[in-house]
Protein backbone atom coordinates (compact mmCIF):
# COMPACT_ATOMS: atom_id res chain seq x y z
CA UNK A 1 0.00 0.00 0.00
CA UNK A 2 1.09 3.56 -0.65
CA UNK A 3 0.07 6.36 1.70
CA UNK A 4 -1.03 9.63 0.07
CA UNK A 5 -1.05 12.89 1.99
CA UNK A 6 -4.23 14.82 1.36
CA UNK A 7 -4.64 18.46 2.39
CA UNK A 8 -6.52 21.58 1.38
CA UNK A 9 -4.96 23.66 -1.44
CA UNK A 10 -5.71 27.29 -2.22
CA UNK A 11 -7.04 27.89 -5.72
CA UNK A 12 -3.86 29.74 -6.71
CA UNK A 13 -1.80 26.63 -5.89
CA UNK A 14 -3.31 24.92 -8.95
CA UNK A 15 -3.13 21.38 -7.62
CA UNK A 16 -2.62 19.14 -10.65
CA UNK A 17 -5.18 16.43 -11.26
CA UNK A 18 -2.53 13.76 -10.80
CA UNK A 19 -2.00 15.04 -7.26
CA UNK A 20 -5.66 14.90 -6.27
CA UNK A 21 -7.15 12.09 -4.18
CA UNK A 22 -9.99 11.54 -6.66
CA UNK A 23 -7.42 10.98 -9.43
CA UNK A 24 -5.40 8.55 -7.34
CA UNK A 25 -8.59 6.60 -6.56
CA UNK A 26 -9.45 6.62 -10.25
CA UNK A 27 -6.03 5.23 -11.13
CA UNK A 28 -6.65 2.29 -8.81
CA UNK A 29 -10.08 1.73 -10.34
CA UNK A 30 -8.82 1.93 -13.92
CA UNK A 31 -6.35 -0.93 -13.45
CA UNK A 32 -7.76 -4.33 -14.34
CA UNK A 33 -6.46 -7.02 -11.96
CA UNK A 34 -7.67 -10.55 -11.36
CA UNK A 35 -8.82 -11.02 -7.75
CA UNK A 36 -7.12 -13.61 -5.59
CA UNK A 37 -8.94 -16.85 -4.81
CA UNK A 38 -9.54 -15.76 -1.22
CA UNK A 39 -10.98 -12.41 -2.31
CA UNK A 40 -13.18 -14.11 -4.92
CA UNK A 41 -14.54 -16.45 -2.27
CA UNK A 42 -15.36 -13.52 0.02
CA UNK A 43 -17.13 -11.58 -2.74
CA UNK A 44 -19.39 -14.57 -3.28
CA UNK A 45 -20.06 -14.72 0.46
CA UNK A 46 -21.09 -11.06 0.48
CA UNK A 47 -23.35 -11.39 -2.57
CA UNK A 48 -25.14 -14.18 -0.68
CA UNK A 49 -25.16 -12.10 2.52
CA UNK A 50 -26.72 -9.08 0.79
CA UNK A 51 -29.41 -11.25 -0.77
CA UNK A 52 -30.16 -12.88 2.58
CA UNK A 53 -30.94 -9.63 4.35
CA UNK A 54 -32.79 -8.31 1.31
CA UNK A 55 -35.03 -11.40 1.29
CA UNK A 56 -35.99 -10.82 4.92
CA UNK A 57 -36.97 -7.22 4.17
CA UNK A 58 -38.99 -7.64 0.96
CA UNK A 59 -42.35 -6.93 2.61
CA UNK A 60 -41.18 -4.07 4.84
CA UNK A 61 -42.61 -0.65 3.98
CA UNK A 62 -39.41 1.19 2.93
CA UNK A 63 -38.48 -1.69 0.61
CA UNK A 64 -41.98 -1.91 -0.84
CA UNK A 65 -41.98 1.84 -1.50
CA UNK A 66 -38.56 1.80 -3.15
CA UNK A 67 -39.55 -1.20 -5.26
CA UNK A 68 -42.72 0.61 -6.38
CA UNK A 69 -40.65 3.60 -7.44
CA UNK A 70 -38.30 1.37 -9.43
CA UNK A 71 -41.17 -0.49 -11.08
CA UNK A 72 -42.64 2.83 -12.22
CA UNK A 73 -39.59 3.41 -14.44
CA UNK A 74 -39.10 1.68 -17.78
CA UNK A 75 -35.83 0.16 -18.87
CA UNK A 76 -33.60 2.89 -20.27
CA UNK A 77 -32.80 2.48 -23.96
CA UNK A 78 -29.05 2.03 -23.49
CA UNK A 79 -29.24 -1.56 -22.24
CA UNK A 80 -31.40 -4.57 -21.45
CA UNK A 81 -32.45 -3.55 -17.94
CA UNK A 82 -31.65 -4.47 -14.36
CA UNK A 83 -33.50 -6.75 -11.97
CA UNK A 84 -35.22 -5.66 -8.77
CA UNK A 85 -35.39 -7.92 -5.71
CA UNK A 86 -38.95 -9.20 -5.30
CA UNK A 87 -40.16 -8.03 -8.72
CA UNK A 88 -40.58 -9.62 -12.14
CA UNK A 89 -40.07 -6.27 -13.89
CA UNK A 90 -36.83 -4.87 -15.23
CA UNK A 91 -35.97 -1.23 -14.74
CA UNK A 92 -33.12 1.13 -15.51
CA UNK A 93 -29.92 0.60 -13.50
CA UNK A 94 -30.10 3.67 -11.29
CA UNK A 95 -33.57 2.68 -10.07
CA UNK A 96 -32.55 -0.94 -9.54
CA UNK A 97 -29.58 0.32 -7.51
CA UNK A 98 -32.05 2.38 -5.48
CA UNK A 99 -34.61 -0.36 -4.78
CA UNK A 100 -32.07 -3.10 -4.12
CA UNK A 101 -29.94 -0.77 -2.02
CA UNK A 102 -32.89 -0.10 0.28
CA UNK A 103 -33.64 -3.84 0.54
CA UNK A 104 -30.05 -4.64 1.44
CA UNK A 105 -29.79 -1.93 4.11
CA UNK A 106 -33.30 -2.01 5.63
CA UNK A 107 -32.53 -4.51 8.40
CA UNK A 108 -28.99 -3.22 9.03
CA UNK A 109 -27.84 -6.83 8.88
CA UNK A 110 -25.00 -7.08 6.35
CA UNK A 111 -21.26 -6.45 6.41
CA UNK A 112 -19.37 -3.69 8.18
CA UNK A 113 -15.98 -2.03 8.41
CA UNK A 114 -15.06 0.34 11.24
CA UNK A 115 -11.96 2.53 11.49
CA UNK A 116 -11.67 6.34 11.41
CA UNK A 117 -15.17 6.17 9.92
CA UNK A 118 -17.72 3.36 9.83
CA UNK A 119 -19.34 1.78 6.82
CA UNK A 120 -21.28 -1.08 5.30
CA UNK A 121 -19.13 -1.91 2.23
CA UNK A 122 -21.76 -4.34 0.91
CA UNK A 123 -23.73 -1.21 -0.02
CA UNK A 124 -21.46 -1.02 -3.07
CA UNK A 125 -22.86 -4.19 -4.59
CA UNK A 126 -26.41 -3.12 -5.65
CA UNK A 127 -25.29 -0.27 -7.91
CA UNK A 128 -22.38 -2.18 -9.48
CA UNK A 129 -24.57 -5.24 -10.08
CA UNK A 130 -27.37 -3.12 -11.59
CA UNK A 131 -25.03 -1.58 -14.15
CA UNK A 132 -23.48 -4.98 -14.91
CA UNK A 133 -26.91 -6.50 -15.60
CA UNK A 134 -28.08 -3.58 -17.72
CA UNK A 135 -25.00 -3.63 -19.93
CA UNK A 136 -24.69 -7.41 -20.20
CA UNK A 137 -21.38 -7.75 -18.36
CA UNK A 138 -19.99 -11.06 -17.09
CA UNK A 139 -19.55 -12.44 -13.62
CA UNK A 140 -15.78 -11.97 -13.76
CA UNK A 141 -16.24 -8.29 -14.69
CA UNK A 142 -18.74 -7.83 -11.88
CA UNK A 143 -16.32 -9.49 -9.50
CA UNK A 144 -13.56 -7.00 -10.33
CA UNK A 145 -15.96 -4.07 -9.92
CA UNK A 146 -17.10 -5.22 -6.48
CA UNK A 147 -13.49 -5.73 -5.37
CA UNK A 148 -12.72 -2.12 -6.30
CA UNK A 149 -15.81 -0.81 -4.52
CA UNK A 150 -14.74 -2.53 -1.31
CA UNK A 151 -11.11 -1.46 -1.68
CA UNK A 152 -11.85 2.24 -2.11
CA UNK A 153 -14.46 2.42 0.63
CA UNK A 154 -12.30 0.61 3.17
CA UNK A 155 -9.26 2.77 2.34
CA UNK A 156 -11.27 5.99 2.74
CA UNK A 157 -12.81 4.72 5.97
CA UNK A 158 -9.35 3.96 7.37
CA UNK A 159 -8.22 7.54 6.85
CA UNK A 160 -11.05 10.09 6.88
CA UNK A 161 -13.56 10.52 9.70
CA UNK A 162 -16.93 11.88 8.63
CA UNK A 163 -19.00 11.34 11.76
CA UNK A 164 -16.68 13.60 13.79
CA UNK A 165 -18.16 16.45 11.75
CA UNK A 166 -21.70 14.97 11.71
CA UNK A 167 -21.46 14.01 8.04
CA UNK A 168 -23.18 10.74 7.17
CA UNK A 169 -20.87 7.86 6.29
CA UNK A 170 -22.37 7.36 2.82
CA UNK A 171 -20.15 10.24 1.65
CA UNK A 172 -17.47 7.54 1.24
CA UNK A 173 -19.91 5.26 -0.60
CA UNK A 174 -20.63 7.56 -3.55
CA UNK A 175 -16.95 7.64 -4.63
CA UNK A 176 -16.35 3.94 -3.95
CA UNK A 177 -19.42 2.82 -5.93
CA UNK A 178 -18.46 5.13 -8.82
CA UNK A 179 -14.95 3.66 -8.78
CA UNK A 180 -16.36 0.12 -8.73
CA UNK A 181 -18.59 0.85 -11.72
CA UNK A 182 -15.56 2.32 -13.47
CA UNK A 183 -13.63 -0.92 -12.99
CA UNK A 184 -16.63 -2.99 -14.08
CA UNK A 185 -16.85 -1.07 -17.37
CA UNK A 186 -13.11 -0.74 -17.93
CA UNK A 187 -13.33 3.05 -18.06
CA UNK A 188 -10.24 5.28 -18.37
CA UNK A 189 -8.82 7.15 -15.38
CA UNK A 190 -10.10 10.53 -16.61
CA UNK A 191 -13.71 9.34 -16.80
CA UNK A 192 -13.62 7.64 -13.40
CA UNK A 193 -12.02 10.75 -11.90
CA UNK A 194 -14.92 12.93 -13.05
CA UNK A 195 -17.48 10.38 -11.83
CA UNK A 196 -15.88 10.18 -8.38
CA UNK A 197 -16.00 13.97 -7.99
CA UNK A 198 -19.67 14.14 -8.93
CA UNK A 199 -20.57 11.16 -6.76
CA UNK A 200 -18.92 12.72 -3.72
CA UNK A 201 -20.37 16.15 -4.35
CA UNK A 202 -23.93 14.80 -4.49
CA UNK A 203 -23.78 12.42 -1.49
CA UNK A 204 -22.58 14.55 1.41
CA UNK A 205 -25.32 14.99 4.01
CA UNK A 206 -25.62 15.40 7.78
CA UNK A 207 -25.86 12.55 10.28
CA UNK A 208 -29.30 13.61 11.51
CA UNK A 209 -30.56 10.52 9.70
CA UNK A 210 -28.93 8.49 12.52
CA UNK A 211 -29.78 10.74 15.46
CA UNK A 212 -32.77 10.94 17.79
CA UNK A 213 -35.85 9.24 16.35
CA UNK A 214 -34.32 7.38 13.43
CA UNK A 215 -36.55 7.34 10.36
CA UNK A 216 -36.94 5.08 7.36
CA UNK A 217 -34.41 7.28 5.51
CA UNK A 218 -31.63 5.32 7.27
CA UNK A 219 -32.13 2.53 4.72
CA UNK A 220 -32.57 4.94 1.83
CA UNK A 221 -29.38 6.95 2.42
CA UNK A 222 -26.89 4.38 1.03
CA UNK A 223 -29.29 3.48 -1.78
CA UNK A 224 -29.38 7.15 -2.75
CA UNK A 225 -25.57 7.23 -2.80
CA UNK A 226 -25.53 4.19 -5.09
CA UNK A 227 -28.11 5.75 -7.38
CA UNK A 228 -26.06 8.96 -7.53
CA UNK A 229 -22.95 6.95 -8.38
CA UNK A 230 -24.68 5.34 -11.37
CA UNK A 231 -25.84 8.72 -12.64
CA UNK A 232 -22.42 10.28 -12.03
CA UNK A 233 -20.70 7.61 -14.11
CA UNK A 234 -23.25 8.06 -16.89
CA UNK A 235 -22.60 11.83 -16.99
CA UNK A 236 -18.85 11.36 -16.89
CA UNK A 237 -19.01 8.90 -19.78
CA UNK A 238 -20.80 11.63 -21.74
CA UNK A 239 -17.88 14.00 -21.12
CA UNK A 240 -19.35 15.98 -18.24
CA UNK A 241 -16.95 17.20 -15.56
CA UNK A 242 -17.02 17.56 -11.78
CA UNK A 243 -16.03 20.17 -9.18
CA UNK A 244 -12.23 20.05 -8.97
CA UNK A 245 -10.43 19.46 -6.69
CA UNK A 246 -13.40 17.97 -4.89
CA UNK A 247 -11.55 16.90 -1.75
CA UNK A 248 -8.68 19.41 -1.60
CA UNK A 249 -10.24 22.61 -2.94
CA UNK A 250 -10.40 25.68 -0.71
CA UNK A 251 -14.18 25.46 -0.91
CA UNK A 252 -14.15 21.67 -1.08
CA UNK A 253 -15.29 18.84 1.16
CA UNK A 254 -12.31 18.80 3.52
CA UNK A 255 -12.14 22.59 3.97
CA UNK A 256 -15.79 23.12 4.84
CA UNK A 257 -17.34 19.79 5.82
CA UNK A 258 -14.46 17.99 7.53
CA UNK A 259 -11.27 19.03 9.37
CA UNK A 260 -10.92 22.43 7.75
CA UNK A 261 -8.25 24.31 5.79
CA UNK A 262 -5.36 23.04 7.93
CA UNK A 263 -6.39 19.39 7.72
CA UNK A 264 -4.08 16.61 6.65
CA UNK A 265 -5.04 13.01 6.01
CA UNK A 266 -2.95 9.95 5.19
CA UNK A 267 -4.98 7.83 2.77
CA UNK A 268 -3.70 4.32 1.92
CA UNK A 269 -4.29 3.02 -1.60
CA UNK A 270 -2.89 -0.05 -3.40
CA UNK A 271 0.25 0.36 -5.50
CA UNK A 272 0.05 -0.43 -9.20
CA UNK A 273 -0.19 -4.19 -9.62
CA UNK A 274 -0.90 -4.79 -5.92
CA UNK A 275 -3.77 -7.15 -5.08
CA UNK A 276 -6.96 -5.49 -3.83
CA UNK A 277 -7.68 -7.35 -0.59
CA UNK A 278 -9.63 -4.81 1.50
CA UNK A 279 -12.77 -6.96 1.49
CA UNK A 280 -10.88 -9.42 3.71
CA UNK A 281 -10.66 -6.74 6.41
CA UNK A 282 -14.45 -6.44 6.60
CA UNK A 283 -16.86 -8.53 8.67
CA UNK A 284 -20.52 -9.40 8.53
CA UNK A 285 -23.25 -9.58 11.16
CA UNK A 286 -24.74 -12.62 12.79
CA UNK A 287 -27.45 -10.43 14.36
CA UNK A 288 -29.77 -7.80 12.92
CA UNK A 289 -28.45 -4.80 14.84
CA UNK A 290 -25.86 -2.02 14.62
CA UNK A 291 -22.39 -3.58 14.38
CA UNK A 292 -21.21 -2.23 17.74
CA UNK A 293 -24.08 -4.22 19.26
CA UNK A 294 -22.95 -7.58 17.81
CA UNK A 295 -20.45 -8.41 20.55
CA UNK A 296 -22.87 -7.24 23.26
CA UNK A 297 -25.57 -9.58 21.98
CA UNK A 298 -23.10 -12.45 22.11
CA UNK A 299 -22.00 -11.55 25.64
CA UNK A 300 -25.59 -11.12 26.83
CA UNK A 301 -26.47 -14.50 25.32
CA UNK A 302 -23.53 -16.07 27.15
CA UNK A 303 -24.58 -14.50 30.48
CA UNK A 304 -28.17 -15.64 29.94
CA UNK A 305 -26.97 -19.23 29.66
CA UNK A 306 -24.58 -18.95 32.61
CA UNK A 307 -27.07 -17.20 34.93
CA UNK A 308 -30.57 -18.47 34.00
CA UNK A 309 -32.13 -16.98 37.15
CA UNK A 310 -30.86 -13.45 36.43
CA UNK A 311 -34.24 -11.70 36.42
CA UNK A 312 -34.85 -7.96 36.24
CA UNK A 313 -35.91 -7.69 39.90
CA UNK A 314 -32.54 -9.12 41.01
CA UNK A 315 -30.53 -6.51 39.09
CA UNK A 316 -29.76 -3.12 40.62
CA UNK A 317 -27.65 -1.61 37.83
CA UNK A 318 -25.81 -2.52 34.62
CA UNK A 319 -22.77 -0.53 33.51
CA UNK A 320 -21.36 -1.20 30.05
CA UNK A 321 -17.85 0.22 29.61
CA UNK A 322 -16.98 0.55 25.96
CA UNK A 323 -15.49 2.74 23.22
CA UNK A 324 -16.19 6.42 22.65
CA UNK A 325 -18.12 5.64 19.49
CA UNK A 326 -20.33 2.97 21.01
CA UNK A 327 -21.09 5.12 24.07
CA UNK A 328 -21.89 8.32 22.21
CA UNK A 329 -23.62 6.93 19.11
CA UNK A 330 -25.68 3.96 20.31
CA UNK A 331 -25.21 4.19 24.08
CA UNK A 332 -26.54 6.44 26.81
CA UNK A 333 -23.88 9.02 25.92
CA UNK A 334 -25.94 9.95 22.88
CA UNK A 335 -28.39 11.63 25.28
CA UNK A 336 -31.26 10.46 23.11
CA UNK A 337 -34.31 9.72 25.29
CA UNK A 338 -35.65 7.69 22.37
CA UNK A 339 -33.05 5.02 23.13
CA UNK A 340 -35.06 4.21 26.28
CA UNK A 341 -38.50 4.59 24.73
CA UNK A 342 -40.49 1.32 24.36
CA UNK A 343 -42.58 2.94 21.61
CA UNK A 344 -39.53 3.97 19.57
CA UNK A 345 -39.13 2.87 15.95
CA UNK A 346 -37.29 -0.30 15.02
CA UNK A 347 -34.55 1.86 13.50
CA UNK A 348 -34.11 3.63 16.84
CA UNK A 349 -34.07 0.43 18.92
CA UNK A 350 -31.50 -0.99 16.51
CA UNK A 351 -29.24 1.87 17.64
CA UNK A 352 -29.81 1.42 21.40
CA UNK A 353 -27.26 -0.68 23.26
CA UNK A 354 -29.30 -0.47 26.51
CA UNK A 355 -32.32 -2.01 24.77
CA UNK A 356 -30.37 -4.60 22.82
CA UNK A 357 -28.34 -5.83 25.79
CA UNK A 358 -31.48 -6.04 27.92
CA UNK A 359 -33.49 -8.14 25.47
CA UNK A 360 -30.56 -10.42 24.58
CA UNK A 361 -29.85 -10.97 28.28
CA UNK A 362 -33.46 -11.86 28.99
CA UNK A 363 -34.07 -14.00 25.90
CA UNK A 364 -30.66 -15.55 25.25
CA UNK A 365 -31.12 -14.85 21.53
CA UNK A 366 -31.51 -12.09 19.00
CA UNK A 367 -34.09 -12.36 16.23
CA UNK A 368 -34.53 -9.83 13.42
CA UNK A 369 -38.30 -9.76 13.99
CA UNK A 370 -39.16 -11.00 17.49
CA UNK A 371 -36.53 -8.91 19.26
CA UNK A 372 -37.93 -5.67 17.83
CA UNK A 373 -41.64 -6.45 18.15
CA UNK A 374 -43.59 -3.63 19.88
CA UNK A 375 -45.01 -6.00 22.51
CA UNK A 376 -41.48 -7.29 23.18
CA UNK A 377 -40.13 -3.76 23.71
CA UNK A 378 -43.06 -2.85 25.98
CA UNK A 379 -42.79 -5.83 28.33
CA UNK A 380 -42.77 -4.37 31.87
CA UNK A 381 -39.81 -6.38 33.15
CA UNK A 382 -37.85 -5.41 30.05
CA UNK A 383 -38.59 -1.71 30.49
CA UNK A 384 -37.61 -1.94 34.15
CA UNK A 385 -34.24 -3.57 33.39
CA UNK A 386 -33.65 -1.43 30.29
CA UNK A 387 -33.72 1.73 32.40
CA UNK A 388 -31.03 0.30 34.68
CA UNK A 389 -28.55 -0.10 31.81
CA UNK A 390 -26.09 2.71 31.08
CA UNK A 391 -22.90 2.96 29.05
CA UNK A 392 -19.61 4.67 29.87
CA UNK A 393 -16.63 5.42 27.69
CA UNK A 394 -13.46 3.62 28.73
CA UNK A 395 -10.15 4.89 27.25
CA UNK A 396 -8.68 1.44 26.69
CA UNK A 397 -11.69 0.24 24.72
CA UNK A 398 -11.61 3.49 22.72
CA UNK A 399 -7.93 2.93 21.99
CA UNK A 400 -8.57 -0.62 20.84
CA UNK A 401 -11.52 0.49 18.72
CA UNK A 402 -9.21 2.84 16.79
CA UNK A 403 -6.20 0.50 16.68
CA UNK A 404 -4.74 -0.21 13.24
CA UNK A 405 -3.61 -3.62 14.44
CA UNK A 406 -6.34 -6.10 13.47
CA UNK A 407 -5.21 -8.43 16.23
CA UNK A 408 -6.15 -5.94 18.96
CA UNK A 409 -8.88 -3.90 17.28
CA UNK A 410 -12.02 -4.38 19.35
CA UNK A 411 -15.70 -3.44 19.21
CA UNK A 412 -16.82 -4.64 22.61
CA UNK A 413 -15.99 -3.80 26.21
CA UNK A 414 -16.73 -4.93 29.74
CA UNK A 415 -19.96 -5.16 31.69
CA UNK A 416 -20.57 -4.95 35.43
CA UNK A 417 -23.97 -6.15 36.64
CA UNK A 418 -24.66 -5.15 40.26
CA UNK A 419 -27.28 -7.33 41.96
CA UNK A 420 -29.68 -6.26 44.68
CA UNK A 421 -27.79 -8.41 47.21
CA UNK A 422 -24.63 -6.34 46.56
CA UNK A 423 -22.78 -8.97 44.52
CA UNK A 424 -21.58 -8.28 40.98
CA UNK A 425 -21.19 -10.17 37.74
CA UNK A 426 -18.32 -8.91 35.57
CA UNK A 427 -17.42 -10.09 32.09
CA UNK A 428 -16.03 -8.71 28.82
CA UNK A 429 -15.86 -9.37 25.11
CA UNK A 430 -13.58 -7.84 22.47
CA UNK A 431 -15.17 -8.92 19.17
CA UNK A 432 -18.37 -10.61 18.08
CA UNK A 433 -18.46 -14.38 17.80
CA UNK A 434 -18.84 -14.14 14.00
CA UNK A 435 -15.83 -11.80 13.61
CA UNK A 436 -12.73 -13.31 11.92
CA UNK A 437 -11.07 -13.30 15.38
CA UNK A 438 -14.22 -14.29 17.23
CA UNK A 439 -15.37 -17.54 18.81
CA UNK A 440 -17.13 -18.74 15.64
CA UNK A 441 -15.88 -16.87 12.53
CA UNK A 442 -18.32 -16.82 9.64
CA UNK A 443 -17.44 -19.07 6.67
CA UNK A 444 -19.34 -20.05 3.49
CA UNK A 445 -21.61 -22.46 5.33
CA UNK A 446 -22.62 -19.67 7.73
CA UNK A 447 -23.46 -17.28 4.89
CA UNK A 448 -25.51 -19.96 3.17
CA UNK A 449 -27.19 -20.81 6.48
CA UNK A 450 -28.01 -17.15 7.10
CA UNK A 451 -29.57 -16.93 3.64
CA UNK A 452 -31.69 -20.03 4.20
CA UNK A 453 -32.93 -18.79 7.59
CA UNK A 454 -33.85 -15.31 6.35
CA UNK A 455 -35.34 -16.49 3.05
CA UNK A 456 -37.41 -19.31 4.55
CA UNK A 457 -41.10 -18.48 4.37
CA UNK A 458 -40.33 -15.56 2.07
CA UNK A 459 -38.99 -17.27 -1.05
CA UNK A 460 -40.04 -20.61 -2.52
CA UNK A 461 -37.71 -23.49 -1.65
CA UNK A 462 -36.73 -23.89 -5.30
CA UNK A 463 -35.90 -20.18 -5.54
CA UNK A 464 -33.64 -20.39 -2.50
CA UNK A 465 -31.65 -23.21 -4.09
CA UNK A 466 -31.59 -21.52 -7.50
CA UNK A 467 -30.14 -18.30 -6.12
CA UNK A 468 -27.52 -20.05 -4.00
CA UNK A 469 -26.36 -22.07 -6.99
CA UNK A 470 -26.20 -18.97 -9.17
CA UNK A 471 -24.31 -16.88 -6.63
CA UNK A 472 -21.72 -19.55 -5.95
CA UNK A 473 -20.92 -19.72 -9.68
CA UNK A 474 -20.41 -15.95 -9.89
CA UNK A 475 -16.96 -15.89 -11.58
CA UNK A 476 -18.10 -18.11 -14.45
CA UNK A 477 -21.48 -16.46 -15.13
CA UNK A 478 -22.05 -14.94 -18.56
CA UNK A 479 -25.62 -13.85 -17.75
CA UNK A 480 -26.15 -11.97 -14.48
CA UNK A 481 -29.95 -11.74 -14.65
CA UNK A 482 -30.25 -14.65 -12.20
CA UNK A 483 -28.60 -12.68 -9.39
CA UNK A 484 -31.96 -11.55 -8.06
CA UNK A 485 -34.77 -12.77 -5.81
CA UNK A 486 -37.89 -13.90 -7.63
CA UNK A 487 -41.34 -14.16 -6.12
CA UNK A 488 -44.75 -12.55 -5.91
CA UNK A 489 -44.21 -9.36 -3.92
CA UNK A 490 -46.56 -6.70 -5.28
CA UNK A 491 -45.40 -3.18 -4.47
CA UNK A 492 -48.65 -1.67 -3.18
CA UNK A 493 -48.11 1.77 -1.66
CA UNK A 494 -49.87 5.12 -1.65
CA UNK A 495 -49.49 6.72 -5.06
CA UNK A 496 -46.59 9.10 -5.56
CA UNK A 497 -45.48 11.18 -8.52
CA UNK A 498 -44.12 8.40 -10.74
Amino acid sequence: MKTHEVRVHRSDENLAREGQLAWKIAEVAAEQLEPTAEVTDMVINRVIDNAAVAAASLTREPVVAARAQAEAHLVSRGGTGSTVFGSDRLTSPEWAAWANGVAVRELDFHDTFLAAEYSHPGDNIPSILAVAQHLGRTGSELLRGIVTGYEIQVDLVKAISLHKHKIDHVAHLGPSAAAGIGTLLGLPTETIFQAIGQALHTTTATRQSRKGEISTWKAHAPAFAGKMAVEAVDRAMRGQTSPTPIYEGEDGVIAWLLDGPDARYEVPLPERGEARTAILDTYTKEHSAEYQAQAWIDLARKLHNEYPDLTADRIERVIIRTSHHTHYVIGSGANDPQKYDPTASRETLDHSIPYIFTVALQDGEWNHERSYAPDRAARPDTVALWNKVVTEEHPEWTRRYHSNDPQEKAFGGSVAITLTDGSTIVDEIAVADAHPLGARPFARADYVGKFRILAEGVLAAAEIERFLDEAQRLPELTDLSGLTLRGDFPAVTPKGIF
